[in-house]
Protein backbone atom coordinates (compact mmCIF):
# COMPACT_ATOMS: atom_id res chain seq x y z
CA UNK A 1 0.00 0.00 0.00
CA UNK A 2 2.83 2.38 0.84
CA UNK A 3 4.36 1.77 -2.61
CA UNK A 4 1.01 2.58 -4.24
CA UNK A 5 0.70 5.87 -2.31
CA UNK A 6 4.28 6.83 -3.20
CA UNK A 7 3.64 6.15 -6.89
CA UNK A 8 0.35 8.04 -6.77
CA UNK A 9 2.00 11.07 -5.17
CA UNK A 10 4.86 10.96 -7.69
CA UNK A 11 2.45 11.01 -10.64
CA UNK A 12 0.30 13.70 -9.04
CA UNK A 13 3.29 15.99 -8.43
CA UNK A 14 4.74 15.20 -11.87
CA UNK A 15 1.43 16.14 -13.46
CA UNK A 16 1.27 19.43 -11.58
CA UNK A 17 4.85 20.32 -12.53
CA UNK A 18 4.20 19.47 -16.18
CA UNK A 19 1.00 21.52 -16.11
CA UNK A 20 2.82 24.51 -14.65
CA UNK A 21 5.29 24.42 -17.55
CA UNK A 22 2.78 24.81 -20.37
CA UNK A 23 3.07 27.60 -22.92
CA UNK A 24 0.75 30.27 -21.52
CA UNK A 25 -0.68 33.61 -22.67
CA UNK A 26 -2.03 36.15 -20.17
CA UNK A 27 -2.90 39.84 -19.96
CA UNK A 28 -3.15 42.47 -17.27
CA UNK A 29 -5.62 44.38 -19.49
CA UNK A 30 -8.13 41.77 -20.62
CA UNK A 31 -9.70 38.57 -19.45
CA UNK A 32 -13.44 38.85 -19.90
CA UNK A 33 -15.20 41.78 -21.52
CA UNK A 34 -13.49 44.30 -23.80
CA UNK A 35 -13.61 47.87 -22.52
CA UNK A 36 -13.93 51.05 -24.53
CA UNK A 37 -10.13 51.30 -24.30
CA UNK A 38 -9.74 48.28 -26.63
CA UNK A 39 -12.76 48.99 -28.90
CA UNK A 40 -12.10 50.16 -32.48
CA UNK A 41 -12.45 53.83 -33.40
CA UNK A 42 -14.25 53.72 -36.74
CA UNK A 43 -16.97 51.71 -38.53
CA UNK A 44 -19.48 53.36 -36.15
CA UNK A 45 -17.48 52.52 -33.00
CA UNK A 46 -15.87 55.19 -30.81
CA UNK A 47 -13.34 53.36 -28.67
CA UNK A 48 -9.72 54.05 -27.87
CA UNK A 49 -8.42 51.32 -30.22
CA UNK A 50 -5.60 50.45 -27.79
CA UNK A 51 -4.20 46.94 -28.09
CA UNK A 52 -4.04 45.12 -24.74
CA UNK A 53 -0.89 44.17 -22.89
CA UNK A 54 -0.05 40.51 -23.55
CA UNK A 55 2.51 38.33 -21.78
CA UNK A 56 3.56 34.77 -22.52
CA UNK A 57 5.70 32.26 -20.69
CA UNK A 58 7.21 28.77 -21.05
CA UNK A 59 7.74 28.69 -24.82
CA UNK A 60 8.78 25.33 -26.20
CA UNK A 61 12.40 24.44 -26.90
CA UNK A 62 13.44 25.48 -30.40
CA UNK A 63 11.32 28.65 -30.50
CA UNK A 64 12.97 31.10 -32.90
CA UNK A 65 10.27 33.79 -32.99
CA UNK A 66 6.70 34.55 -31.99
CA UNK A 67 3.56 35.84 -33.66
CA UNK A 68 0.35 37.22 -32.14
CA UNK A 69 -3.08 37.37 -33.74
CA UNK A 70 -6.53 38.62 -32.76
CA UNK A 71 -9.44 36.95 -34.55
CA UNK A 72 -13.24 37.21 -34.34
CA UNK A 73 -14.89 33.97 -35.54
CA UNK A 74 -18.36 35.48 -35.01
CA UNK A 75 -18.11 38.23 -37.64
CA UNK A 76 -20.93 37.86 -40.19
CA UNK A 77 -18.54 37.42 -43.12
CA UNK A 78 -18.47 33.66 -43.60
CA UNK A 79 -14.77 33.67 -42.72
CA UNK A 80 -14.51 35.66 -39.48
CA UNK A 81 -12.52 38.86 -39.05
CA UNK A 82 -8.79 39.37 -38.46
CA UNK A 83 -8.18 42.30 -36.11
CA UNK A 84 -4.42 42.06 -35.55
CA UNK A 85 -1.48 40.12 -36.98
CA UNK A 86 2.02 40.64 -35.57
CA UNK A 87 4.89 38.35 -36.54
CA UNK A 88 8.69 38.10 -36.59
CA UNK A 89 8.65 38.94 -32.87
CA UNK A 90 12.17 38.11 -31.59
CA UNK A 91 12.51 34.88 -29.59
CA UNK A 92 13.66 36.66 -26.42
CA UNK A 93 10.44 38.67 -26.23
CA UNK A 94 7.80 37.74 -23.64
CA UNK A 95 5.51 40.78 -23.72
CA UNK A 96 3.65 43.15 -25.98
CA UNK A 97 2.96 46.31 -24.00
CA UNK A 98 -0.39 48.07 -24.10
CA UNK A 99 -0.79 50.03 -27.37
CA UNK A 100 1.96 48.04 -29.16
CA UNK A 101 -0.56 47.65 -31.99
CA UNK A 102 -0.36 51.40 -32.68
CA UNK A 103 2.44 51.37 -35.25
CA UNK A 104 3.10 55.11 -35.00
CA UNK A 105 3.67 54.80 -31.22
CA UNK A 106 6.71 52.57 -31.83
CA UNK A 107 5.99 50.34 -28.82
CA UNK A 108 6.20 46.96 -30.58
CA UNK A 109 9.45 44.97 -30.40
CA UNK A 110 12.07 46.05 -32.92
CA UNK A 111 11.96 44.07 -36.14
CA UNK A 112 8.43 42.71 -35.81
CA UNK A 113 5.90 43.20 -38.60
CA UNK A 114 2.24 44.16 -38.19
CA UNK A 115 0.47 43.18 -41.38
CA UNK A 116 -2.89 43.82 -43.01
CA UNK A 117 -6.09 43.26 -41.05
CA UNK A 118 -9.61 42.87 -42.38
CA UNK A 119 -10.09 46.60 -41.69
CA UNK A 120 -7.72 47.17 -44.63
CA UNK A 121 -4.83 48.60 -42.64
CA UNK A 122 -1.92 47.45 -40.52
CA UNK A 123 -1.66 47.35 -36.74
CA UNK A 124 -4.34 46.70 -34.14
CA UNK A 125 -8.04 47.12 -34.95
CA UNK A 126 -10.22 46.62 -31.90
CA UNK A 127 -13.67 45.04 -31.53
CA UNK A 128 -16.51 46.64 -33.47
CA UNK A 129 -19.25 44.08 -34.12
CA UNK A 130 -22.48 45.10 -35.84
CA UNK A 131 -25.03 46.65 -33.47
CA UNK A 132 -27.48 44.10 -32.13
CA UNK A 133 -25.42 41.13 -33.38
CA UNK A 134 -24.78 39.85 -29.86
CA UNK A 135 -21.52 38.98 -28.18
CA UNK A 136 -18.52 38.40 -30.41
CA UNK A 137 -15.53 36.30 -29.36
CA UNK A 138 -12.10 37.88 -29.75
CA UNK A 139 -9.34 35.29 -29.62
CA UNK A 140 -5.78 36.42 -28.93
CA UNK A 141 -3.25 33.75 -29.84
CA UNK A 142 0.50 33.69 -29.42
CA UNK A 143 2.40 31.30 -31.68
CA UNK A 144 5.84 29.90 -30.85
CA UNK A 145 7.48 29.48 -34.25
CA UNK A 146 10.29 27.27 -35.53
CA UNK A 147 11.59 30.04 -37.85
CA UNK A 148 12.99 33.47 -37.00
CA UNK A 149 11.20 35.17 -39.93
CA UNK A 150 8.05 34.25 -41.85
CA UNK A 151 9.37 35.86 -45.04
CA UNK A 152 6.35 38.17 -45.33
CA UNK A 153 5.94 41.93 -45.19
CA UNK A 154 3.30 44.35 -43.88
CA UNK A 155 1.25 43.95 -47.08
CA UNK A 156 0.64 40.24 -46.42
CA UNK A 157 -3.05 39.43 -46.09
CA UNK A 158 -4.44 37.46 -43.12
CA UNK A 159 -4.92 34.23 -45.08
CA UNK A 160 -1.27 34.15 -46.16
CA UNK A 161 -0.05 35.01 -42.65
CA UNK A 162 -2.29 32.27 -41.23
CA UNK A 163 -0.93 29.76 -43.71
CA UNK A 164 2.67 30.58 -42.79
CA UNK A 165 1.87 30.51 -39.07
CA UNK A 166 0.26 27.09 -39.29
CA UNK A 167 3.20 25.75 -41.32
CA UNK A 168 5.72 26.93 -38.71
CA UNK A 169 4.00 26.62 -35.32
CA UNK A 170 5.64 24.64 -32.53
CA UNK A 171 2.95 25.52 -29.95
CA UNK A 172 0.31 28.16 -29.40
CA UNK A 173 -1.67 29.60 -26.50
CA UNK A 174 -4.81 31.75 -26.47
CA UNK A 175 -7.00 33.96 -24.31
CA UNK A 176 -10.44 35.34 -25.10
CA UNK A 177 -12.41 38.53 -24.57
CA UNK A 178 -16.01 39.29 -25.55
CA UNK A 179 -17.79 42.41 -26.76
CA UNK A 180 -21.20 43.40 -28.09
CA UNK A 181 -22.90 46.68 -28.93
Amino acid sequence: MRSFITCFLFFLVSGLVAQAQTFTLSSSDIGGQATMKEVFNGFGCTGGNVSPQLTWSNPPAGTQSFAVTMYDPDAPTGSGWWHWLVFDIPAGTTILVSNAGNISAGLAPAGCIQSMTDFGGTGYGGPCPPEGHGFHTYIFTVYALKVDKLGLDAKANPALVGYMLNANTLEKASIVMYYKR
